[in-house]
């Protein structure tokens, strides 16, 4: 298991129907041989599972955080847990190039991405 790059880049939507290379997320996260997120070695490794959103030349950074019962979030703000941007079942889904994930973005709706890339990151 290693730390890996996962770039994901807004799928096509109605609000974008040819989809969007300037908008989606880059992710360190430790990704398994079964290409799946890995709660221990997250633990192991939190400081360094770091979240760059990205959308038409704005950006933010957050942290990839593991919650009780399993869920995977996005923490933008550490000292409160009201804006996380839950992963859609990461914790089921495998993170692979071609794969789609979905976000909760933070206006509510929730948005389908697609791996296009996933890197060793060291």
């Amino acid at each position: 298991m290693t730390l890996k790059r996962i770039r994901l880049e807004l799928a096509r939507d109605h609000d974008f129907p040819d989809g969007s290379r300037e908008r989606g997320y880059d992710l360190i996260a430790p990704i398994g041989e079964d290409d799946c997120l890995v709660a221990d070695e997250w633990r192991l490794n939190r400081d360094r599972c770091r979240v760059r959103r990205f959308w038409a030349g704005e950006e933010e950074r957050g942290r990839l955080v593991h919650k009780r019962g399993g869920t995977w979030a996005i923490d933008y703000d550490p000292k409160t847990e009201d804006d996380d941007e839950p992963g859609f079942r990461f914790d089921k889904h495998r993170f692979a190039p071609g794969e789609y994930v979905s976000l909760k973005e933070h206006d509510g709706h929730m948005r389908t991405f697609r791996i296009v890339s996933v890197t060793d990151l060291d």
